[in-house]
């Protein structure tokens, strides 16, 4: 899992999972409204081009302990700070990127 963490939607990277998270940005942030009383972490599947909103517990567990770690203490600061932890999973890269977003930011 590689943590790039707090983003906001107007940096421009060559980061291609960032982009992904661009493109969807409606989508990911109106799923997360759906749920935010529960403070979901989100998924983006890229090739399967869906979006997740996966409770915390159940999604940490199914994570290695190092990744469990690192997931604990992103998502306890994006709580405390009104942001969502976003997940890119490329099935093809083998890679699994988080993200730190404040939705309210507007690109």
């Amino acid at each position: 899992m590689t943590n790039k963490n707090r983003k906001t939607k107007k940096e421009k990277s060559d980061d291609p999972w960032w982009d992904a998270v661009l493109e969807n940005w409606d989508h990911i942030v109106n799923w997360y409204l759906m749920f935010a009383d529960k403070k979901p972490v989100m998924l983006y599947d890229i090739q399967e081009q869906q979006i997740y909103a996966y409770p915390y517990l159940e999604f940490k567990l199914e994570m290695n302990q190092k990744s469990q770690d690192s997931l604990t203490e992103q998502y306890e600061d994006a709580v405390m700070n009104d942001h969502i932890v976003v997940f890119v999973r490329d099935n093809e890269q083998r890679r699994l990127v988080s993200y730190t977003i404040n939705p309210e930011v507007k690109g």
